[in-house]
């Protein structure tokens, strides 16, 4: 007996609010917010990183992770930055004018968020180091290479010779032939697969009709009554597309366990997302233990309590060299502000002892 799957799709359909750190660029969050979330490990950390553009001669720590890179000062850790993979428009490296009148090889990273684009600058204290901006730019190239873990694709070149090429770390849970696919009047015989990190379906007459669908995307996973019948149907989140994918199971029985395998496939999955982010550094390794963060205090900052920080770090296209000044109250020469800031409103993204 063969197995009717209907696929259809109705645009926007759920408020899918799910948001991963890589899709964020995050400013003064709070710790909690710093620490790895259920998938996310900890890949490279450099504890001598100043983050040029909105903290100069402050010292830092960067953490790169499967996800996104990491920065706080190590005096004030609650000034910190968030900057995930999927906003990166960008990341290169450039030379720039030091304090101390010398030039350094900085990594620059250009992102969009929110409708707003921003742009940061991290350069080593340490100059005979590279690995600031070799680790960033080697697992943001390992992120955009693995896309698939993490989007819906359709029409992809995904199948060869009618068998699923196998992404690392992926394991086959279940394959099923004879599916249908009623997208069309005629319909299109096909084979559904369930893995440990993904639902791929593709057609048997054409191996380039498909639809890989990661854990990742889904909202949720429900039967309903529709014109078909009983119909197993996953919608996906809003950032995936708000589709919405029906499949009509023959027996019953059979709609039942291709329901509880699927929901079971995904509840696994939820509790220990794969990414399918691989870095090997090439020259050197490194220690990936957990990060261990100072003992402070964490308190409740409303927005009046502090500037506007983001605003330092609206990109102005090329980068540019501020002319030196002489500050009275500090006795140093500092890069002049930039237009509608201040000496004193930068100092205010410090806290103040009370």
């Amino acid at each position: 007996m063969y197995t009717y799957v209907c696929i259809f799709f109705h645009g926007r359909y759920d408020n899918g609010t799910y948001n991963p750190p890589d899709n964020q660029v995050k400013f003064d969050v709070s710790l909690s917010q710093m620490e790895m979330r259920s998938g996310e490990y900890l890949i490279d950390k450099l504890d001598m990183i100043e983050d040029t553009k909105g903290n100069s001669g402050d010292r830092g720590r960067l953490l790169v992770t499967n996800l996104r890179i990491m920065w706080h000062s190590i005096a004030y850790p609650r000034v910190n930055l968030s900057i995930g993979f999927n906003t990166f428009d960008n990341v290169t490296t450039k030379f720039i004018n030091t304090l101390f009148g010398t030039t350094t090889q900085a990594l620059y990273v250009l992102t969009s968020y929110k409708n707003c684009r921003y742009e940061f600058i991290f350069s080593n204290m340490n100059n005979r180091s590279s690995r600031h901006y070799t680790s960033v730019m080697g697992v943001y190239r390992a992120y955009i290479s693995s896309k698939i873990y993490r989007e819906i694709k359709l029409r992809a070149g995904i199948i060869l010779n009618g068998r699923l090429s196998i992404l690392p770390q992926e394991i086959i849970e279940l394959t099923t032939a004879g599916v249908w696919n009623l997208s069309t009047d005629q319909g299109n015989v096909g084979t559904f697969i369930i893995s440990n990190v993904r639902i791929v379906w593709y057609a048997e007459m054409n191996e380039q009709f498909n639809v890989s669908m990661p854990y990742l995307t889904i909202n949720s996973i429900n039967i309903r009554s529709s014109k078909f019948g009983p119909t197993l149907v996953i919608t996906t989140t809003e950032s995936s597309g708000s589709f919405i994918l029906g499949f009509r199971v023959d027996p019953s029985e059979e709609l039942r366990f291709l329901h509880s395998k699927i929901t079971s496939s995904y509840e696994t999955y939820s509790k220990s997302p794969i990414f399918g982010v691989e870095y090997t550094f090439e020259h050197e390794s490194i220690d990936q233990a957990e990060v261990v963060t100072e003992q402070i205090t964490e308190t409740d900052i409303t927005e009046d309590e502090i500037s506007n920080v983001f605003s330092v770090y609206f990109s102005e296209g090329e980068v540019k060299q501020r002319k030196p000044m002489l500050a009275q109250n500090l006795g140093l020469s500092v890069e002049e502000p930039k237009e509608g800031s201040t000496l004193e409103m930068l100092w205010e993204l410090f806290p103040t002892n009370k």
